[in-house]
């Protein structure tokens, strides 16, 4: 089988393409050049897809005795998370780029790219697994899992995808990394954004959107403070809101609200926060069962966030009834179900869907 395997240049993708190789596969690496200035993805960047990770990348493929290439799909980056990611803190949205990354780029347009090419599958890094029947189901790490970045992936794509590491806790990869004498072995995980290498998500924003004035306000409307702009709030924020006035009853206050049509940030207590209903849309289905009524988990975050619920989905769009309050629920943000583990072998995504409504 040929493969491709998306080498990011950490030690996580250096194993999956040592895995693949092993396995007896035609393998070539490829990076993928995401910046249109090189400059701006410096080196030593805590983000990944910098200039150094893909000197990383070149390395261990020499090492494996593989074939390495670097694809520009700098243009669409821009306009698939950059802008995406710009355009939804600007209608009071909370997205998550890198998810929407993995979505655009790292599936849907490299997989467009190498099965044009002759390639079967792609293999990346990811800690997920996919068992004998297809399903996508979370990884044998529990603290790597990243079964919920992969729920926005398509049927068809994920029947095209390989994560050989997903069945192996990060620790013994590093030492397997280690063995193979690769120099990411011990290289630290990439955390930032990696088009915002400064790690200033608020003065990005500043710059790309620019300045809109409004209030930020109290549950009961209470005009509070002035503000620059609502991209600058997130829900469930508590740091950084500077409210000279405070609340009635001497407690913190969050963001509870971003209207950004309006510009009103509304703010209120740690209760506020608790949804209980979540619209979504732009759904994405891997699993026959994610269809009419049914329960399941719902994960809204990458890390955290689980609890059980009631799942209606109708056409593009489904309810979510919770049986356990959320806190800080976003617009933009994706709304992942699982089947709670069936069968010993980890809990199956089912799919996701965008949240568009909360309650």
């Amino acid at each position: 089988m040929r493969v491709l395997v998306a080498m990011s240049g950490g030690v996580d993708s250096s194993v999956a393409a040592s895995r693949v190789v092993d396995a007896g596969h035609d393998v070539v690496g490829v990076h993928l050049a995401l910046s249109q200035d090189p400059l701006a993805t410096r080196e030593s960047a805590r983000g990944c897809c910098s200039l150094e990770d893909s000197a990383d990348a070149r390395r261990v493929c020499d090492k494996l005795g593989i074939p390495f290439y670097v694809w520009d799909f700098s243009d669409r980056f821009k306009e698939e998370v950059i802008d995406n990611f710009v355009d939804s803190y600007a209608i009071g949205e909370t997205p998550n780029p890198c998810l929407r990354c993995n979505e655009k780029i790292k599936f849907a347009a490299l997989l467009e790219r190498a099965l044009a090419l002759g390639f079967d599958a792609v293999a990346t890094g990811h800690y997920a697994i996919i068992d004998d029947q297809g399903n996508l189901r979370r990884s044998a790490d529990p603290l790597k899992d990243q079964s919920y970045v992969l729920g926005v992936l398509t049927r068809d794509e994920l029947d095209h995808c390989i994560f050989p590491v997903g069945d192996t806790e990060k620790p013994q990869i590093r030492e397997e990394a280690q063995a193979k004498g690769f120099s990411t072995a011990n290289k630290p995980d990439s955390y930032d954004i990696c088009f915002i290498p400064d790690g200033n998500t608020q003065a990005f924003l500043g710059r790309s959107i620019g300045v809109r004035p409004g209030m930020v306000v109290d549950q009961d409307g209470t005009e509070l403070k002035e503000h620059d702009g609502a991209f600058q709030y997130t829900i469930g924020q508590r740091r950084g809101l500077d409210l000279r006035v405070p609340a009635a009853d001497g407690q913190p206050r969050y963001v509870t609200d971003v209207d950004a049509s309006t510009g009103t940030v509304t703010v209120g207590p740690r209760q506020a926060l608790e949804v209980t209903s979540i619209t979504a849309d732009r759904l994405k289905v891997l699993h026959p069962q994610m269809q009419g009524e049914f329960e399941a988990n719902v994960q809204i975050r990458a890390h955290g966030g689980v609890v059980p619920c009631w799942a209606n989905v109708q056409g593009d769009s489904m309810q979510l009834g919770l049986k356990e309050p959320l806190s800080g629920v976003a617009r933009g943000q994706a709304a992942v179900l699982y089947l709670p583990d069936p069968d010993g072998l980890g809990d199956v995504v089912l799919g996701s869907g965008t949240i568009c409504g909360t309650a």
